[in-house]
């Protein structure tokens, strides 16, 4: 049996194996993801899970958390939140152009991982030491880029709704300015870009099935034969399946393309 883990309040669900383990739904429980041991909350039902399914072998939850283990995850996050001020505050010490996105401490206290975006590559060489003399603890040190930062600090898009990136969405794809084309949105920078400052993931989503269906229309300029008589396509509506037809006649009239005529 597999079971939904959440580990932000408007986070990703991840999956784990059940094992013998009673749980709730809301219940806290410890888990061993890919970055180490983590407190995570049940978000879903359980339910069996084909295995052919599995991208990889899932996890399984380790235990229900304990009040030690609640209390080292309340540590955790204080911890956080001090060696992110205390690294800001050496990043601007030594003048680094860097900014400081998150610091992910590891569950057992023995690693700390500070995330930054910066325009170019960094010397962080005597930075990461000014930290392991601070902490005494191992240190890394990590680029990223403005996705993944968007990523971990979250927020609103312009739909409303929680970010993609931050809820379900596990990689990024390739993004083009022709996807937009091809969906007839308005090539306005700020119309389409997302938070990150980026084109939105979402233009992705459905690309391919505008593809799909423009291939069963007929293209603009070919000489169609509507129900109306003859004409020239001059606008496609993807999404309706029609085409604007400009007839002979010198009028216009919408068609459905499974009504229309055309060679090609």
């Amino acid at each position: 049996m597999v079971v939904m883990v959440r580990f932000k309040e408007e986070g990703m669900n991840y999956y784990f194996h059940v094992r013998d383990l009673e749980l709730s739904l809301g219940e806290l429980v410890v888990v061993e993801t890919e970055n180490g041991i983590g407190v995570g909350r049940v978000a879903g039902e359980f339910r069996a899970f084909p295995e052919h399914k599995l991208r990889k072998p899932l996890q399984p939850i380790l235990r229900k958390a304990t009040p030690e283990d609640l209390a080292q995850a309340r540590w955790i996050r204080e911890k956080e939140q001090e060696a992110f001020q205390i690294c800001q505050e050496k990043i601007k010490a030594r003048d680094l152009p860097m900014k400081l996105v998150g610091v992910k401490w590891s569950f057992d206290g023995a690693k700390a991982v500070f995330y930054f975006t910066a325009e170019g590559k960094v010397d962080f060489r005597e930075l990461v030491k000014d930290l392991a003399h601070e902490f005494r603890v191992r240190i890394e040190v990590r680029q990223i880029g403005v996705r993944d930062e968007t990523r971990m600090l979250g927020g609103l898009g312009c739909c409303g709704r929680p970010l993609c990136c931050q809820t379900f969405l596990r990689e990024f794809e390739p993004v083009s300015i022709r996807m937009a084309k091809e969906q007839k949105l308005p090539l306005n920078p700020s119309k389409i870009s997302g938070i990150c400052g980026r084109l939105m993931c979402c233009l992705a989503f459905e690309y391919k099935m505008y593809e799909e269906i423009k291939r069963g229309l007929p293209k603009v300029g070919c000489p169609v034969k509507t129900p109306q008589g003859l004409g020239v396509v001059r606008e496609q509506l993807i999404l309706e399946e029609s085409v604007i037809v400009a007839l002979e006649t010198g009028s216009e009239v919408k068609c459905l393309a499974s009504r229309c005529q055309w060679k090609g």
